[in-house]
């Protein structure tokens, strides 16, 4: 059984979980999203992109 979610939503159940269980402010969470716009238009965007997709692949491959 094979069962795909976009990074975006689990990144987003993530920072969810850690406001509510892990104590995450609010204000945090927001500047790593405005990090996370910085950097998408940043010169290391390709290089962040090709290291997630890495992950990413890596973990498909992970058969349970």
């Amino acid at each position: 059984m094979s069962v795909t979610f976009s990074l975006g939503v689990v990144l987003a159940v993530a920072v969810w979980l850690l406001i509510r269980k892990g104590g995450l402010k609010v204000g945090h969470a927001i500047a790593a999203v405005l990090l996370g716009f910085y950097l998408r238009d940043s010169s290391l965007a390709p290089s962040i992109s090709r290291g997630v997709q890495s992950v990413a692949e890596m973990l498909s491959g992970i058969r349970i």
